[in-house]
């Protein structure tokens, strides 16, 4: 069937009429010009960007559907403007084998509000004793390019040495959560002034940062591909500007969380905001926010961390660290990013869609709005404002941090090689 989106334009720019075509963009003409099509869709005043992309997803399953599954997580994938996500490793069992990231792989084909990319543990069982089937993984019918054990730091210098060197015979990635484990052990939130005053165990900004410093400084040793997985604080901003300068393969990623919140939401002491890495302060958020600003940063990636009813309606001790993120990042970047003045449309397609396609090495997503290209596509009304209502939300857990909060900016509609994926802000 062929579609044509009248009127919609392209990055906020001028507008086009667009016709979709055996899921490829097939015209651009003029507004107002393009022949009829079989399903028209009336697109002014809305803007579209490509499908947006995101390099850190935790899904849960297998063994936390509970918490999430393929299914619900990739259908708020989709109703955020998401086209593909690629599904961390911290699953149970870990995707650390050729067999869990194709099962990962086949449940996302099988749902398909979007792409599932999986991204394979580094270390068997995150352990961090020794190196996963990376090899195996990479050539399976998944083609992992992307490993991490996130949630878990490849603390041990010798083994992610090993893991730079061996991912360059098939232009992988490994993606390294920054966490000094010896310098966060029982860590609950930002180690600074408000922690003391909480009674909270701090978590120091130098934690992040010295693994980030050793890391960058590997990879250049090995001439190899990092990602630092949502950096949170000035200094691990200044570093990855500093490794970028030298000419560093380093690319680096921020949450939406990490660009709006700050530590003073702790004082709640609700589990909600207790997050890993924790909020920082608002200086930090500034940094953040420069850096993404001027390139430094590459990547906005949502980190969607679901969880179970029991591990978050509990003391703040006892909660899990995570938050949700896929239906509420493109309005958090629209608040602090756009509207401010920080970003152009067409950054923010960068930011959330062609570098993190990219990095991934995702070749179909990501592309340009061109003729001929894929159609993976998102519509966005700019003025539009929400109320995020959790329990109107797509995921199987409720713990997003924007509870109540009035959001900038509605996804209309989303497309998933020219089938409509969500249509008039709801599941097609």
């Amino acid at each position: 069937m062929s579609m044509v989106i009248r009127e919609v334009a392209p990055h906020g720019e001028e507008a086009v009429d667009m016709t979709i075509d055996d899921g490829r963009i097939a015209r651009i003409d003029p507004a107002g010009s393009a022949p009829a099509g079989e399903r028209e869709i009336d697109a002014s005043g809305l803007i579209v960007l490509p499908g947006l992309v995101d390099l850190h997803t935790h899904l849960r399953e297998p063994g936390r559907e509970d918490a999430e599954t393929i299914e619900s997580g990739t259908a708020a994938a989709a109703l955020g403007g998401f086209t593909a996500v690629h599904a961390m490793a911290n699953t149970q069992p870990v995707a650390d084998t050729a067999g869990v990231v194709e099962q990962v792989w086949r449940r996302g084909q099988e749902a398909g509000y979007c792409d599932v990319h999986p991204v394979g543990a580094v270390t068997v069982g995150l352990a961090g004793e020794r190196l996963a089937e990376l090899g195996a993984m990479a050539d399976s019918a998944a083609r992992v390019r992307v490993f991490s054990d996130d949630g878990i730091c490849v603390s041990d210098a010798v083994l992610m040495r090993r893991a730079l060197e061996y991912v360059k015979a098939f232009d992988g990635v490994i993606a390294q959560h920054a966490q000094e484990p010896r310098l966060t052990e029982g860590a609950q939130m930002n180690e600074g002034e408000l922690s003391g005053v909480l009674g909270l165990r701090g978590w120091p900004p130098v934690a992040e940062e010295a693994i980030i410093a050793r890391d960058v400084l590997l990879a250049e040793h090995v001439g190899s591909r990092v990602h630092i997985c949502h950096l949170s604080t000035r200094g691990s901003v200044d570093i990855i500007r500093w490794a970028k300068q030298r000419g560093i393969d380093v690319t680096a990623e921020v949450t939406p969380h990490h660009l709006i919140l700050t530590e003073e939401l702790a004082t709640t002491y609700d589990p909600r905001y207790k997050v890993n890495p924790p909020l920082r302060t608002a200086d930090d958020v500034a940094a953040v926010r420069e850096g993404l600003a001027d390139g430094t940063i590459d990547i906005v990636a949502t980190d969607h961390a679901p969880h179970a009813h029991e591990d978050k309606d509990c003391e703040w001790g006892a909660g899990a660290f995570g938050m949700l993120g896929l239906q509420t990042a493109l309005s958090v970047v629209i608040e602090t990013m756009v509207e401010t003045g920080r970003l152009s449309w067409r950054e923010v397609a960068d930011r959330m869609s062609t570098a993190p396609a990219i990095i991934g090495r995702v070749e179909s997503q990501g592309r340009p709005l061109e003729v001929g290209e894929p159609a993976n596509l998102v519509l966005v009304d700019p003025r539009a404002r929400w109320h995020v209502n959790a329990d109107a939300l797509a995921s199987r857990s409720r713990n997003t941090p924007f509870e109540g909060r009035e959001m900038s900016g509605r996804v209309v509609a989303t497309f998933l090689r020219g089938r409509p994926t969500v249509l008039e802000g709801r599941l097609a």
